[in-house]
């Protein structure tokens, strides 16, 4: 009986930590072609900068190139990873904050062409025809902009859950957070986001 799907997708995972162990360059840029896009949404969702997000991207793979030795296996690799953006955003921005930083939420024609090529989710509009484009553009610079307004603890969990649709138990397994909390937070940054679209299509 041939394996799964599934069952593929984790031993071609655990090769590949294994060769990123080994310190293979392949292995890793293996890596990066295949969770920068989904490393620079999560990042830049929430540090709200682009040049800030485009060094914390950066930092993160560095760091995953270092602590691969510290990788156990009892998650999925990007999970792991995920793990990782997130607590190097949160020392970013504790870094920022002391320098009186604050997201703006802005986007760049850079920044917006990242957002558009990244996978779609919950949160970006689905697009189709110029017309609809410039819409869809309006849309996310209004989303980044409300995201960019949620205090860091919501912002986490609406990116990890709307963004980029993990699951409430993976979540958890990143932010160390209750499955409860998880949902509660999110639901009071939702709500948040919400009413700031609210304020602009009534």
């Amino acid at each position: 009986m041939p394996p799964s799907p599934v069952g593929l997708a984790g031993l071609r995972e655990r090769m590949l930590v294994r060769r990123l162990q080994q310190r293979d360059e392949r292995a890793f840029q293996e890596v990066v072609r295949l969770y920068q896009h989904k490393v620079f949404n999560l990042v830049f969702r929430m540090i709200g900068n682009r040049e800030e997000a485009e060094d914390v991207a950066q930092d993160v793979f560095v760091t995953v190139l270092k602590a691969i030795d510290t990788f156990r296996g009892d998650s999925k690799f990007s999970t792991w990873l995920y793990r990782i953006a997130v607590n190097t955003c949160k020392n970013r921005l504790k870094y920022l904050g002391r320098r009186s930083y604050r997201a703006t939420g802005e986007l760049d024609e850079a920044a917006e062409r990242a957002m558009m090529d990244a996978q779609p989710s919950a949160l970006t509009p689905h697009v189709d025809g110029p017309e609809a484009v410039v819409e869809g553009r309006q849309m996310e610079r209004l989303l980044q902009e409300g995201i960019a307004l949620l205090e860091a603890e919501h912002r986490e969990l609406l990116v990890l859950r709307d963004v980029e649709e993990l699951s409430y138990e993976e979540i958890a397994r990143i932010t160390g957070l209750p499955e409860g909390t998880v949902k509660s937070r999110l639901h009071r940054a939702r709500m948040a986001l919400k009413d700031h679209l609210a304020k602009h299509f009534g």
